[in-house]
Parts: structure tokens; sequence; C-alpha cells
């Protein structure tokens, strides 16, 4: 539709760092790291509770992030999520991955 931004499908593993990252700024749960994650992007990455939440339970069960429950800004309960030490490691190495394979595909890009 004119007027709308362009939405950007994450690539396949990216969901996981981009999540790692977001957690590492706080304890934080869900609905707010999807909203920050739209929000930090300017609106061009969006993410679903049908990704978001199976991937939170696959960091949780790979012992990157911890759960625990407590209450939000609102008062209602909800799962806060933080970073746990191989979780650091492992938002390091992704990181380091993604900005080699991101120079390497901008150089391919910008060749004439």
């Amino acid at each position: 539709m004119p007027g709308d931004s362009p939405k950007s499908d994450l690539l396949q593993g990216t969901l996981d760092v981009l999540i790692l990252k977001i957690v590492a700024l706080g304890p934080v749960h869900g609905y707010a790291i999807a909203q920050r994650l739209q929000q930090i992007s300017r609106d061009v990455l969006q993410v679903q509770q049908g990704s978001l939440y199976p991937a939170l339970h696959r960091l949780e069960k790979r012992r990157w992030v911890r759960a625990e429950w407590a209450a939000s800004e609102t008062g209602r309960e909800a799962r806060f999520y933080t970073l746990t030490k191989e979780g650091r490691r492992q938002l390091e190495d992704q990181r380091a991955n993604w900005m080699r394979l991101s120079t390497a595909v901008t150089a391919v890009l910008d060749t004439e």
C-alpha cells in the first residue's frame, strides 16, 4: 500500500541474536521485547508472538536466558527474561559473526 513503510522478513537465526541483544539491556518481558525491536528498528522489524515465544523458549532451553515471573509495569504477572553468562557469550559470538557477514555482503553489493 502506498505510504506504508516496508517490512522486512528476518533471516533465519537472526531473531535469536536480536532477542539476546534486547534482553542484554536489562530484565524484560516478551511483549516489551517485541515493542523494543519494533521501536529500535523504526518499524522495519515486527516480531509476531508466534515467532517470539518459541524463540524465547528455545533460548531458555539452551540456558542463554533465564525467566522469572514478576509484576509488569501494568501490575500484571509476566515472565521477565534476563541474560545468563552463557547467553552473553553467545550474543558476543553471534554479533561478531553477523558483523563479518554484513561487511562481506556490503562489500559485494557495493562492487561496481
